[in-house]
């Protein structure tokens, strides 16, 4: 697995200091496909270079099957890295990048990525330049998987892809995952996409981590429920006097709506306390989850909206 210990990560720019990364820590288990998730400049890319070995960290250490990161061949001979940008090897063509990769890579393999290329339908003699964004991250993605390495990061996998070319991609990464029963680590900011393919998720905002576990332990942390009251209808006051942590409260009449930050049975337990006609858990989705985290530390809805 890969363990996560303690990351800072400061970065200095004329005199100032920014902190990038603050106290980060948690485990990657083997073979979970594993989502970072996060807003625009939450630290997710930078915590994914810290992660392959691209940045050392200020402070803290990562470790890859116990092996220490740093400039470690063998833990870095078990990760590979597409980042988010696609102007890298851009004289190269899809052949040539197949060639470069299979000398650095002991593990790398021809057939997985001729099957790759072939099922995306790549052009093999043409040069990355001429690519469009959306093909030169297929191609990314192609090396990645004939890598063979036990870890696997993508930053913004799915970038610059239509709808269908996202959907073949995807099944294409889970599929060549799951036969060799590798990690997936992945980033993007359609968070269907990471409820989609993910088991495992974490969340950063402003460089300090919100929550790193398994997506049904994350969701049973929350509950979305309404109810309606034939009167006396609670104020948001006097729910969250009864215990519960809200995270959003709307009412409208009778009917009481509410993001409660506590699971489904403890929710409904403290609003039954006042007597619903009827109370219900409404189910809740990973977008919701991500925007109520944010919202109450103050990230606003319209700019959520805008990402």
């Amino acid at each position: 697995m890969i363990e996560i210990k303690d990351i800072n990560m400061t970065f200095k720019d004329e005199g100032s200091e920014f902190s990038a990364l603050r106290n980060i820590s948690f485990t990657i288990p083997t073979g979970s496909i594993f989502g970072f998730l996060g807003t625009n400049g939450a630290g997710k890319s930078t915590l994914m270079r810290v992660l392959c070995g691209v940045y050392p960290p200020t402070s803290g250490e990562v470790l890859i099957d116990g092996v220490k990161m740093g400039d470690s061949a063998e833990a870095k001979s078990k990760i590979f890295f597409v980042s988010d940008e696609t102007i890298h090897f851009s004289n190269y063509t899809v052949n040539e990048l197949c060639k470069y990769y299979s000398n650095i890579y002991p593990s790398f393999s021809t057939n997985i990525f001729d099957r790759v290329i072939k099922t995306l339908d790549l052009p093999r003699d043409k040069k990355l330049s001429e690519f469009s964004k959306g093909m030169k991250r297929q191609a990314s993605v192609a090396v990645g998987l004939a890598a063979c390495t036990d870890y696997l990061v993508l930053d913004e996998a799915f970038d610059g892809l239509d709808p269908a070319m996202r959907r073949l991609v995807k099944n294409v990464l889970t599929d060549e995952i799951f036969e060799r029963g590798a990690t997936l680590i992945v980033s993007s900011h359609n968070l269907a996409e990471i409820n989609d393919i993910c088991d495992r998720a974490m969340l950063i905002y402003k460089g300090d981590l919100l929550f790193a576990d398994d997506l049904d332990e994350i969701r049973a942390g929350f509950c979305k429920a309404q109810a309606v009251f034939k009167s006396g209808t609670p104020s948001r006051e006097e729910l969250e006097a009864a215990g519960l942590r809200i995270m959003q409260f709307e009412q409208n009449g009778c009917v009481c709506h509410i993001i409660a930050h506590s699971g489904e049975e403890e929710t409904l337990e403290k609003l039954n306390s006042f007597s619903p006609e009827v109370a219900e858990a409404v189910p809740l989705t990973l977008e919701e989850i991500f925007i109520y985290e944010l919202e109450v530390r103050g990230y606003g809805a319209d700019v959520l909206s805008e990402n």
